[in-house]
């Protein structure tokens, strides 16, 4: 993953929306493109009606399914092996790409050894998938030209989360479907702008553009920039942070534009983290479930009452204009951070957003050559290194970052938690249209509310083992916790997989996940688990 490293560590698009037109085929796994991602799914659509073929790989009959040439319904939580067997044909019937394999890739045979012993049959025992649907996908991707592979959060969200993303960057340099337009490995990012908080810095082990805050280099640099001293040490990722306050070690948290007591696994728990800290600070634009716990909470502004840049799942910096004022004693995110900086000894004289921009360009050598009036003019993609660069819609064109790309041998591993006798049934957990994320802004309208509330999908067969028919309620259990809310029956799920949105506080889907996480990325597993279903 070095060559990708970059990318991977970002969770960006190798290549950019204008270019899903030019794929041969594309491959959706682990994402619900439709429901999460409208305006992609919208292109890829229209793609398949322009002779682009579709390949979907998901527990549940998802939307983009009726628009695939094949669909194939896996168990929650075997996507290693899904994707083992895929290469595994490819590679029987001579459909990889061996001159790029040749020119571009290290690790093949360590990966070809690998993937060997995933016959259809074996994969078929493993995910449910059929052995000749699994056939029929590699013969297609296998021979495609060229291929686009497509993951959202049903990839990343396991305990095995960084196999997953390998494991798809192994298939697209075994295809040779890197560094071309119309291919690439094309994680779709969950919420607007998400991109750019990681590209700034907003995680615990690096600064701007990926540079890791434990490279001697890169911190020398840094300090001398800002003239301070500044921490080695990697810091604590959100999920280690709360259990550390759940043990009472770390004391207070400063929450910003996100809702933890929606969105984080296993509930009960981390609301007891939560209620342990000696100081909490929330800002954001609404009381979220959040703030309500908060000693202090900070009203922040809304993207139309500021000026700012916006980058998105294709790596694209987009200025955005402020067009309103913020009402009250709401202020900019920069403004608050800077006066509480000074409050607490240091000297921030910023006067503006475009400032602030200005040095995130000195900085940062992806954003190097970007500027206000240059993205007034058009977005750019990253890396736009020099004030003369176009930009870089597709990564990795001719070579890797490091040289060559690098394949990684990738055994499969069960979820952390998986049916058994007492809890029977796959729980898995993601997003409808009508409702965004924790629902701080969807659920303040009626409208969308009438449209989409809190419910449990589940299989006609199912529904019919307890008893239900449509919209009658169902007690969802796990070993963490138990919500009541109303069945949706329906064909797109499969027997023994029900399916929770996780938008809604007054069922929260987050009271059942498990907590259990990556070993590298500390990501929980919110994708799959086993739990119970009961008429109530």
């Amino acid at each position: 993953m070095a060559g990708l490293a970059a990318t991977f560590g970002s969770g960006a698009m190798t290549n950019d929306i204008a270019g899903m037109t030019k794929s041969d085929v594309a491959l959706i796994i682990g994402s619900d493109t439709s429901e999460a991602h409208p305006v992609i799914s919208a292109r890829l659509k229209r793609a398949t009606k322009d002779g682009m073929k579709l390949i979907v790989i998901d527990p549940k009959k998802i939307k983009m399914a009726d628009y695939a040439d094949i669909y194939a319904c896996q168990r929650p939580g075997t996507d290693v092996a899904v994707l083992n067997g895929i290469m595994h044909l490819i590679i029987k019937n001579g459909w990889e790409d061996k001159e790029f394999i040749e020119e571009r890739v290290e690790g093949y045979e360590a990966l070809k050894a690998e993937v060997e012993k995933f016959t259809p049959e074996y994969v078929e025992q493993i995910s449910g998938i059929p052995a000749k649907t699994l056939e029929q996908i590699a013969e297609m991707y296998g021979r495609a030209p060229t291929g686009a592979l497509y993951y959202a959060m049903g990839i990343t969200q396991h305990t095995t989360g960084v196999d997953n993303v390998k494991s798809t960057a192994n298939l697209q340099m075994l295809c040779g479907n890197m560094g071309k337009v119309g291919g690439g490995v094309n994680p779709l990012r969950g919420q607007s702008n998400v991109q750019g908080a990681c590209d700034m810095g907003a995680l615990p082990v690096v600064y701007t553009a990926y540079q890791a805050v434990t490279n001697a280099d890169v911190k020398d640099k840094y300090e001398k920039f800002w003239g301070c001293s500044l921490n080695a040490a990697n810091g604590l990722p959100m999920t280690v942070a709360i259990d550390k306050a759940y043990e009472g070690e770390m004391k207070a948290f400063y929450v910003m534009g996100e809702n933890p007591m929606i969105s984080d696994p296993d509930l009960h728990h981390a609301e007891e983290a939560f209620k342990k800290l000696e100081f909490l600070v929330v800002q954001d634009i609404f009381l979220t479930e959040t703030a309500k716990l908060a000693h202090v909470v900070l009203p922040a502004s809304t993207w139309p009452e500021k000026l700012g840049t916006f980058t998105n799942t294709e790596r694209k910096v987009q200025l955005l204009e402020k067009a309103v004022d913020a009402p009250g004693e709401a202020k900019d995110d920069w403004v608050i951070h800077q006066m509480l900086a000074n409050k607490m000894g240091q000297k921030w004289d910023y006067n503006s957003a475009d400032d602030i921009f200005s040095e995130i360009a000195r900085c940062t050598p992806s954003y190097a050559g970007m500027t206000y009036n240059r993205l007034r003019q058009a977005g750019l993609h990253w890396p736009c290194p020099t004030v003369e660069h176009p930009g870089t819609p597709v990564l990795h064109i001719g070579r890797f970052t490091r040289g060559k790309g690098m394949m990684f041998a990738i055994p499969f591993k069960a979820p952390a938690e998986v049916p058994d006798a007492e809890y029977p049934i796959y729980l898995t957990t993601g997003r409808v249209l009508q409702q965004f994320h924790t629902g701080t802004m969807s659920r303040k309208s009626k409208g969308l509310n009438n449209l989409a509330g809190p419910s449990v999908m589940v299989s006609v067969e199912d529904a019919e083992a307890m008893g239900v028919s449509n919209s009658q309620m169902v007690r969802v259990t796990t070993r963490r916790g138990s919500i009541v809310t109303k069945a949706f029956v329906t064909k797109r799920m499969p027997k023994g997989t029900a399916y929770v949105p996780f938008h809604f506080a007054e069922a929260p889907a987050n009271v059942l996940t498990n907590n259990a996480l990556d070993p590298v990325a500390k990501i929980p597993e919110y994708k799959v688990c086993a739990c119970k279903l009961e008429k109530a």
